[in-house]
């Protein structure tokens, strides 16, 4: 854990003078809280058997402004820690997602969606409220035991042993809870990750799973990891479960002890009942210390294996980066040009594209064809260097794509991906998700050359109608025209379609190409395609077999050149 906390050090910068007032204020505390023994015994010994009244009086508003003082304490740290653990929650989260959002494609095979999910929202609350009890109680414990344990010796020095064997018997069973559970606390996030998956599996594949009637599979999948997390979760609780009446049977046999000892030092004139009394009660307060350390034993096994997740991900090492000197890239053109790329997947034995090359040029369509798994799609990923090539180099007007800062790259790319994403809000705002600044004839205007303007115009809001999340609202046909509207917004120089006409109707598929070409003049237009007729009209048509260039060229002429090509088209034709 301290290990972890060092890495995280840096978000406790911020926060010093308030964990300093924490610490100062919680020293109040503790003196307040010490001090009222030692008043309590003054008035047993001086003035309940003596029968001093104004001096209990004298004594007893003492202790009310003591006891006023220490509530003033721990109200004020209370307020202090919450902000501050919520604040710190929340600088946490935002670097955690920051890093996760400029993650390649590479580190999210290694960090899947649900542990990542789990990272930012489970692991950074048990860190939080970790925080808030070490900033209330475990700054505090140590003060009021040491502090105990001076002023109970100043009272009897004759039963410190007792005081020892009380610590010696709370902290053996703290470490040995803590050496029992910690193990088990690895395991629950492992557990959360995997609850979290099959729970956004059932939830995403909710239609698939009724249509196959797999309801019955789906639950034996939910209740496997969900009983097995149960079962931990039970077996750390029954554990801990153990400690706090332990602790209290122990806490009850001192007070027995300190009676039974203490009234035989009574009896031979050797202890006044007022110091066996404040003995008693500083032994108690420096077990209700050790009480709070076993707490903290509780929770922070789990926080130290959340703290060390959310470790890992902000010190991942990105495989994308960008330059230490980049180029200045404002003016494009989008002129792309492969030259001998080959790329690999992290952790393949072979190579997924094998020494690709070829030149899309502005103002054309270049598109890209080929069976399944042939790699068309993980040629579109390199281009906005969603992974970066193993060999080779992809140049834009000449200039290595990996010279180039990201975001200066992306910004001259429309993408549209394969698999349509909206995001909740209206359909203004998906249309401008990558240009806020565009105007209302940009946006109608792409919209229309998209073939999205009829059905957007007839619902009742036009385009301020709402998009639910992951636009589940609309067709899949609908959805891919608002993702291809959506980037044409953008106008950028260069617009990659990685399959984005799969869900049109020969028709619109027709029309809304015919639009592109009639409306996007200067614009490198870069095609992945599964259908012939989507692609036959495109300058230049670049066969993809096995990761290798298998054929390129004009429709006509990949028919009588390219035995794959001319086998998908009769197939389709």
């Amino acid at each position: 854990m301290v290990f972890v906390m060092i890495k995280l050090a840096r978000y406790f910068r911020p926060f010093l003078f308030v964990i300093l007032a924490c610490i100062t204020l919680l020293a109040v505390q503790a003196f307040a809280d010490l001090s009222l023994p030692n008043l309590m015994s003054r008035i047993v010994n001086e003035g309940v058997i003596q029968g001093e009244r104004s001096l209990i009086i004298n004594i007893g508003l003492q202790m009310i402004g003591l006891t006023v003082l220490g509530a003033s304490c721990v109200i004020t740290v209370g307020l202090l820690a919450s902000r501050m653990s919520a604040k710190l929650a929340q600088n946490i989260r935002g670097d955690l997602f920051r890093k996760v959002t400029s993650f390649s494609g590479y580190e999210f095979d290694k960090f899947s969606s649900a542990s990542l999910i789990t990272r930012t929202t489970n692991d950074i609350t048990q860190i939080q409220s970790v925080m808030v009890f070490i900033m209330r109680m475990v700054f505090y414990a140590p003060i009021m035991g040491t502090g105990g344990v001076v002023l109970a010796l100043s009272k009897s020095r004759s039963m410190s042993w007792i005081i020892a064997l009380t610590v010696v018997l709370l902290l053996c069973t703290m470490i040995l809870s803590a050496v029992i559970v910690m193990p088990r606390f690895k395991v629950i996030q492992s557990l959360l990750d995997r609850l979290n998956l099959v729970t956004r599996e059932n939830l995403t594949g909710l239609m698939v799973t009724r249509a196959y009637n797999a309801q019955e599979f789906e639950e034996e999948r939910f209740d496997k990891v969900n009983a097995e997390l149960a079962n931990n979760n039970l077996f750390i609780n029954r554990t801990m479960a153990f400690m706090m009446p332990f602790m209290m049977f122990v806490m009850n046999g001192v007070m027995l002890l300190i009676i039974w000892i203490g009234s035989h030092q009574i009896a031979q004139m050797n202890m006044q009942v007022g110091d066996m009394m404040a003995f008693m009660q500083y032994t108690m307060q420096i077990a209700m210390s050790f009480m709070f350390l076993a707490m903290l034993f509780i929770m922070l096994p789990r926080a130290s294996v959340s703290a060390k997740r959310i470790a890992e991900v902000l010190d991942t090492d990105l495989s994308v980066c960008d330059p230490d000197n980049p180029i200045p890239f404002t003016d494009s053109k989008g002129h792309i040009e492969f030259e001998n790329v080959s790329f690999r997947f992290p952790g393949a034995e072979e190579d997924t594209l094998h020494n690709i090359s070829f030149t899309a040029e502005p103002g054309k369509v270049t598109a890209i064809i080929g069976p399944t798994g042939s790699g068309k799609s993980t040629v579109m990923g390199l281009v906005p260097r969603f992974y970066d090539v193993t060999s080779g180099r992809i140049l834009i007007d000449g200039i290595d794509i990996r010279s180039i800062t990201q975001h200066d790259l992306r910004d001259k790319i429309g993408f549209i991906s394969q698999k349509s994403i909206l995001f909740s809000g209206t359909v203004q705002s998906n249309l401008k998700y990558g240009n806020d600044n565009a105007s209302d004839d940009v946006m109608i205007k792409s919209a229309e050359i998209a073939q999205a303007e009829q059905f957007i115009s007839e619902r009742e809001d036009g385009y301020d109608s709402a998009v639910s999340q992951g636009g589940g609202n609309l067709s899949g046909g609908q959805k891919q025209r608002i993702s291809i509207a959506r980037a044409l917004v953008k106008s950028s120089p260069v617009c990659i379609f990685d399959d984005s006409f799969s869900a049109l109707d020969f028709k619109t598929d027709s029309m809304l190409r015919k639009s592109i070409r009639e409306n996007i003049k200067d614009t490198t237009i870069i095609i992945v395609a599964q259908r012939i007729g989507t692609i036959m009209d495109a300058d230049s048509i670049i066969v993809l077999d096995e990761g290798r260039i298998a054929g390129r060229g004009t429709h006509a002429q990949l028919m009588q050149t390219c035995t794959i090509y001319s086998d998908i088209a009769k197939s389709q034709m």
